[in-house]
């Protein structure tokens, strides 16, 4: 029994929110149609206009495979009437969605392009900084070459410099005593 109040409840609910007209939704005419807008629900009734595809409408109700629709007409305003709902659709039409594609395509290219351009720029400067990198390196190598045999040449110039002292020294000495030992008035020391 509560099964049966359920179904009940459930058909009544869609009943009821189909049959609203305030709850409006979007719909486009099909594509590569041009449709009848009439008076109302029915292929007797009068035509009032003949709308093209890709038009959007606004479907406030819907009958017997008919729609109540709304659509905004730049030049008349704003018209109601009834179409056939097999010629409504839900999405945008594919004339519509190429066009839209086709621009964001564009958008895209153009973008791409410009990235490009900053790449290309960026890259431009991040060789000319590598070739600035190499130089230096370069030429601090070079440079710690030079000074290498420079510290190599001080180091044996002051090895050179310490002998030639050390031989001055011995030689003055050897003159001294030479000079001493030959001396008359000189004492030698005995122990």
């Amino acid at each position: 029994m509560a099964r049966v109040h359920r179904i009940v409840l459930s058909v009544g609910v869609v009943f009821f929110l189909s049959c609203q007209t305030s709850w409006a939704t979007k719909a486009y005419v099909t594509d590569s149609f041009r449709i009848s807008l009439r008076r109302g629900p029915g292929t007797e009734a009068k035509i009032l206009k003949f709308v093209p595809s890709g038009l959007p409408v606004e479907v406030l109700e819907t009958q017997d495979g008919w729609c109540r629709v709304r659509l905004s007409d730049g030049e008349e305003g704003i018209m109601e009437g009834w179409a056939l709902s097999r010629y409504l659709i839900d999405r945008l039409p594919w004339e519509d969605q190429a066009k839209n594609l086709m621009a964001q395509n564009a958008k895209l290219k153009e973008e791409l392009a410009q990235i490009d351009k900053k790449w290309q720029a960026t890259l431009l400067q991040e060789q000319q900084l590598n070739k600035d990198i190499k130089e230096r390196y370069e030429s601090t190598r070079k440079r710690a070459e030079q000074l290498d045999e420079e510290n190599d040449t001080l180091r044996a110039s002051r090895s050179k410099k310490w002998f030639t002292t050390g031989g001055l020294v011995l030689f003055s000495g050897l003159l001294v005593g030479l000079f001493m030992g030959k001396n008359p008035g000189s004492r030698r020391l005995s122990f």
